[in-house]
């Protein structure tokens, strides 16, 4: 059975400012086992990339802070870890590969630098054992004359290049976990599939945990073996890849999956999109944040006043709806016509 390599608990980030406190990420519950891949999806400004920087302890304080929960990783609670020490475990045991890597490498320093740097900081080793280490690195991840290119600069990279750099940089030190913040937002199409095929086949080799934070349903269809949805800086729905796809429990989760284009399916002439916009996290509204965009929320007023906790829809499916068994029904019903 695998080991649970990160335990995630009421994890609460919130950014206090002149506006009033941005409940960017509010409770949020989680784990993650070795080896596994984990799909983290929503809407823009549903607190995903908050989330992440509050697990690596890189959310610029002030106006950020972690106010309340614990991230124990490897038997270790994070938040109650010195400076040092977190920095030892950061980008050593844990890394991770943000959305834009060209705002994320060095523009003055060598690829082979920013690299070796990072070897020399957390394995000890000597330039010239970190200067071979960096050449393979640079060769698993697919970039050919690996010895001159550590040598080039990061603008002298395709975006595609660049996402590659970022991978060897996480996979450097041998992570137990790495952490992908929407890795394909800058490519094209083509690009993001052998960006997200060689993040598995590596994770896969060294035996890495993965999370994908991504809007990207297919992404999360294709690579993840769990998914957690977000909404409003809460975990709205989590289970299987497979049976979030088969039985959404939830009416955002349905709404994500409609709004996508399907091979399988006749052409529509248009796509089905969610009404409205996410809620203002600053003000949220009582009750369930998606009530207002929610088309199964009218006539229940327990949606608008209270506010719904993950329930178990099925073994290792839970869902935070008030209603979430009569649209499984409604959802079973439209499949069967």
């Amino acid at each position: 059975m695998a080991r649970k390599l990160l335990d995630v608990n009421n994890l609460t980030t919130h950014f206090f400012t002149s506006d009033g406190v941005v409940k960017a990420v509010d409770g949020i519950s989680y784990h993650l086992d070795e080896g596994e891949i984990l799909g983290i999806v929503g809407e823009s400004g549903c607190g995903k990339s908050v989330s992440a920087l509050s697990l690596m302890r890189l959310v610029a304080d002030p106006p950020g802070k972690i106010v309340d929960g614990n991230i124990t990783f490897e038997g270790n609670d994070l938040l109650q870890l010195g400076d040092s020490e977190m920095r030892s475990i950061r980008g050593n045991r844990m890394a991770m590969v943000f959305q834009e890597p060209m705002t994320s490498l060095n523009p003055v320093l060598t690829i082979g630098r920013q690299i070796t740097e990072t070897l020399e900081l957390h394995q000890n080793m000597s330039k010239s054992q970190a200067r071979d280490r960096a050449e393979d690195l640079i060769r698993m991840v697919g970039i050919s004359d690996a010895g001159s290119r550590l040598k080039d600069y990061p603008h002298q990279f395709s975006g595609g290049m660049r996402q590659r750099v970022m991978i060897a940089m996480a996979l450097s030190c041998n992570p137990k976990l790495i952490i992908a913040d929407e890795p394909t937002t800058a490519l094209d199409v083509t690009i993001q599939a052998q960006i997200l095929e060689l993040m598995r086949e590596l994770a896969q080799q060294f035996g890495t945990a993965l999370i994908i934070i991504t809007h990207n349903l297919g992404v999360v269809a294709r690579y993840a073996h769990r998914v957690v949805v977000m909404y409003a800086g809460k975990i709205i729905e989590t289970g299987t890849a497979d049976e979030i796809y088969r039985n959404p429990s939830h009416p955002y989760t349905l709404g994500l999956l409609n709004s996508v284009p399907r091979l399988d399916e006749a052409v529509k002439a248009s796509l089905d999109p969610i009404e409205g916009l996410p809620p203002d996290l600053v003000d949220l509204p009582p009750g369930c944040s998606f009530a207002p965009r929610c088309p199964h929320s009218a006539g229940l007023d327990r949606c608008t006043q209270e506010t719904p906790y993950l329930m178990e829809h099925s073994e290792a499916h839970n869902t935070a709806c008030w209603r979430h068994e009569e649209l499984k029904q409604l959802t079973t019903a439209a499949r069967a016509g």
